[in-house]
């Protein structure tokens, strides 16, 4: 039989070569990857029919052999194993079939309730192809050889060999989405986004630049204060055909509808409970607590109020407040824990309004969440107070540290200190917070006024005179560069 094994790096390279070898009947016996490359086994399909007589030729015998071996033997007795050594010389082929047959054949007997006792394993002895039956030393069983196939297949039929590489294949392979994968379509997302808002931004401050009336409103919110994403998100709904004057009332009158505000004879002190007043360091809370309680013992007497704090950080910070509790005619009480708290509540029920004054603490004090965890009590209203003269990304992370959307209000204190009111007031809209009270000197009760939108709006385009920060009109690219007026929420009947 002319086996012939061919090496090459590729399989259609040892392919090729086979073919060229035998010609249109090679056969393909075997196929596997090598150290030297890829390793095809291959055989005329003229050696395969001559293998196949010898093999019939030789399997006769065998099997009467093996006839006569188990007729000599009785039923119950065990299965001979001589017979089973001389039926194990046989050609490699032929053997394959004996073994599937005698399998089959022990199969049977074990569920007929005949099958013979277990033998000792024994070690499997190599296949003897074409030897003379010879006597077996001792009794073994026959050996449980797993069935071995060898592939066959015409060279004009597909080969079924290993999984081509990619390197190998001429078609692009399937690849799954990796961590960067993703990461790039992230960022390419990001591009797409930034490159959008970019020539959006570029097309409407060229619209505006040619509407005067647009430019001229951008120019006084920008001075204002007021952020370029609500400039821009409040510009881009005036009305096309107002006047000049007109389109300054439009924009006033729907940064007021906007606004939220207390309605009037419903402040602090009216709505009566209790009112704890929390803030960053120094907005003015032990003032702006002196001026609740003196306006209600001005309308209700000293018996509708209790004050109490919770400043124990700072130095003579319950003295304070004991001492505006004597000019009133009001005790003031020092609470230090959660549990302190609810008894002095309980003490204190019977009063129209209960101040609470607590230490002030930064935007960004890990404390912020202890106390309002102490403040978490149902009857509790958390009211912050918010200094309006503060810058505008400071003010937004107050309200964000603070949690602007738990808060009963807020109150606007230092109005009077503040250049510009436009970054209170835009902070404010944006995180839809109600104004309770706003705080316009030191001066206890006098300097506090119930909150008016269309005043706290006229205050804000008020601003005269010129500042280092005001805008040129070739600065208005810089300005909206970044401005976007996407979660910027203005009520449609607000507009």
């Amino acid at each position: 039989m002319n086996i012939q094994r061919f090496t090459a790096p590729t399989s259609r390279e040892a392919m090729n070569k086979a073919r060229r070898a035998f010609g249109d009947s090679a056969v393909i016996l075997s196929t596997r990857s090598s150290a030297e490359g890829f390793e095809v086994m291959a055989a005329a399909e003229e050696s395969l029919a001559s293998l196949a007589e010898h093999a019939a030729d030789t399997a006769a015998p065998a099997a009467r052999v093996a006839q006569r071996a188990q007729t000599a033997a009785p039923a119950s007795a065990p299965v001979s194993v001589a017979s089973d050594t001389e039926a194990m010389a046989m050609s490699t082929l032929s053997f394959q079939d004996y073994v599937r047959e005698r399998m089959l054949r022990k199969r049977r007997e074990t569920l007929q309730g005949t099958a013979a006792p277990a033998a000792e394993p024994v070690r499997r002895a190599p296949p003897v192809q074409a030897a003379a039956p010879q006597p077996a030393p001792q009794p073994v069983a026959a050996p449980r050889a797993e069935p071995i196939t060898i592939p066959v297949q015409r060279f004009n039929e597909p080969v079924r060999t290993r999984p081509t590489p990619a390197w190998e294949d001429s078609q692009p392979a399937t690849r799954f989405a990796t961590t960067d994968d993703n990461r790039m379509a992230v960022e390419l997302t990001a591009l797409k986004d930034m490159i959008e808002e970019r020539f959006n931004t570029l097309a409407w401050i060229g619209s505006s630049k040619q509407d005067p009336i647009q430019s001229n409103l951008m120019h006084k919110m920008i001075r204002a204060g007021f952020s370029p994403a609500m400039s821009r998100a409040v510009l881009e709904r005036v009305p096309t055909d107002a006047g000049a004057a007109e389109a300054v009332r439009w924009l006033m009158d729907v940064i007021t509808r906007n606004l939220k505000v207390v309605a009037p004879g419903a402040g602090l002190c009216d709505e009566g409970g209790v009112v704890s007043l929390i803030g960053a360091t120094g907005v003015g809370k032990t003032t702006t607590a002196a001026k609740l309680a003196a306006q209600c013992v001005k309308q209700y007497g000293a018996g509708s109020v209790g004050m109490i704090t919770l400043d124990t950080y700072r130095v003579s910070g319950f003295e304070q407040l004991r001492a505006y509790g004597r000019m009133l005619g009001v005790v003031a009480h020092l609470a230090h824990d959660r549990a302190a708290l609810k008894d002095l509540l309980n003490l204190l029920a019977n009063k129209r309004l209960v101040i609470i004054d607590t230490a002030g603490l930064g935007q960004r004090d890990q404390r912020i969440q202890d106390m309002l965890d102490v403040l978490d009590i149902p009857q509790v209203k958390k009211t912050l107070v918010l200094n309006a003269g503060a810058q505008g990304d400071t003010l937004d992370e107050v309200l964000t540290s603070f949690k602007a959307k738990a808060l009963h209000g807020v109150v606007l204190s230092k109005v009077d200190e503040a250049v510009k009111l436009g970054p209170a007031l835009d902070a404010l809209v944006r995180h839809q917070v109600t104004v309770r009270g706003v705080a316009n000197g030191q001066r206890v009760p006098e300097d506090w006024q119930n909150p008016d939108a269309a005043a706290l709006v006229r205050q804000s385009m008020g601003t005269q005179g010129k500042s280092a920060f005001d805008p040129h009109s070739t600065d208005m690219g810089y300005f909206f560069a970044q401005a976007s007026s996407r979660g910027i929420h203005l009520g449609a009947s607000h507009v």
